[in-house]
């Protein structure tokens, strides 16, 4: 089938492409070029390949109704999709949106980040290279006022998928409203949970904690950015974060040992540093970090802040930095109950020894997904999406292709 041979070839590409895209990737955002090669382009192959595998297996039902009818259902391409994406994930993002589109044969008109349209245009060259008709692939490099608002208010744009800001979000929402009431997923912001229990493994909890905040520079939507810790275990929490935190490598993200790069730009640099000023301010316990790395370049130490209340900025607001959160709970339902106190709703994770205690915990956050004991865990077929503000629809797994799908009902009289 066409359509699956031209994504594994596109994902053959990416493949044989992927040093190079990854180094690009590095210069476009600032992350550590081994962590796009081993994360980022690695996640674009798998998202292309698995896709490819669903492009010949969507397939409608045969319904049995009353009287004497045939009738059934065909899955057919929404038609022209317009895609949004972010600056801190290019690559990734770009395939989250083009996989199920390419597959259930939708054409795709993207917009790449005004701060990051490199790869994204050396990945519209290899969608040259695949074989992929003109037209049916499309990347526009632009600001979100002139053209990203043009695509959500375009009458011929049948459906906008986003990730950004929750505030640009509800932006979306509206002109697709205003224009053809085009179908609308949005992928938007968060201010993610992790409970740390009283029984949890406090060496594992740290390094899943470190990898929620401080991956990509903390510049993640779903990064576990609040960490409730067990009053019982909380000194000895803080003491070990404290020794970790100082082990991450800030350097050239270029450097095979750098785990921490800079903040994509002067604009999001301000805004991190205004929240270290605004945690400072408002009394929270500056642990480690809080401070800007040399003067060429936009890196902030990995910062810790301890005995934060709820009603402080830093607890409330997203900050897309590598800013962590660290607030004392005594009971595992009261830490529930804090963490699910947000507008947001993405991620969480939970860390603790007992099971079923977890699994009950999961249940009753208001989170799109949550991680038992481990967090930022990626597969292309687990559905990824939020609750509350955090969004509209899931992306990935098979979850995914209905956003790129309408079901049409076709019934035939038998006499």
């Amino acid at each position: 089938m066409q359509r699956r041979d031209l994504l594994n070839k596109l994902a053959d590409l990416v493949e044989q492409n992927a040093d190079e895209l990854a180094e690009v990737e590095s210069l476009n955002n600032g992350k550590p070029k081994m962590i796009a090669l081993a994360v980022d382009l690695k996640a674009v192959v798998n998202v292309f390949r698995y896709y490819a595998g669903w492009a010949d297996k969507v397939q409608g039902k045969t319904i049995p109704v009353a009287g004497p009818f045939f009738a059934f259902t065909r899955h057919e391409p929404v038609g022209v999709c317009g895609q949004i994406i972010p600056w801190n994930f290019p690559l990734l993002m770009l395939a989250w949106k083009f996989g199920p589109a390419l597959a259930m044969g939708c054409t795709v008109v993207l917009k790449s980040s005004e701060k990051t349209p490199i790869t994204a245009l050396m990945l519209a060259k290899l969608v040259q290279q695949a074989g992929y008709p003109a037209g049916v692939v499309n990347i526009l490099s632009g600001f979100g006022p002139t053209c990203g608002s043009f695509l959500a208010r375009h009458p011929q744009v049948d459906k906008i998928a986003f990730t950004g800001s929750t505030a640009v979000g509800r932006l979306i929402q509206k002109y697709a409203a205003e224009s053809n009431l085009k179908r609308v997923t949005l992928e938007l912001g968060g201010k993610s949970p992790v409970i740390v229990a009283a029984d949890a493994d406090l060496d594992k909890a740290v390094q899943i904690v470190q990898l929620g905040i401080f991956f990509n520079s903390g510049q993640v939507c779903s990064a576990g950015s609040r960490v409730f810790v067990h009053e019982s275990v909380y000194d000895k929490f803080l003491e070990k974060t404290l020794e970790a935190t100082k082990k991450q490598v800030i350097t050239n993200p270029l450097d095979p040992t750098c785990t921490v790069g800079p903040i994509v730009d002067k604009i999001q640099f301000e805004r991190v540093m205004g929240y270290i000023h605004s945690g400072k301010q408002q009394g929270a316990r500056l642990l480690v970090g809080g401070e800007r790395v040399g003067d060429k370049g936009y890196f902030i130490q990995p910062t810790v802040f301890a005995d934060v209340k709820e009603g402080m900025k830093i607890c409330q607001e997203e900050i897309f930095g590598p800013v962590l959160s660290v607030i004392k709970f005594s009971s595992l339902d009261e830490a529930v109950k804090r963490a699910n106190a947000s507008e947001y709703g993405l991620g969480a994770g939970i860390i603790s020894s007992d099971i079923s205690a977890s699994l009950r915990a999961a249940f009753a956050l208001r989170s799109g997904t949550v991680y038992i004991n481990c967090y930022h865990y990626l597969d292309t077929a687990i559905p990824f999406g939020g609750f509350k503000m955090s969004g509209v629809g899931r992306e990935l797994g098979e979850y995914g292709l209905a956003n790129y799908t309408e079901v049409k009902s076709v019934v035939v009289p038998l006499q």
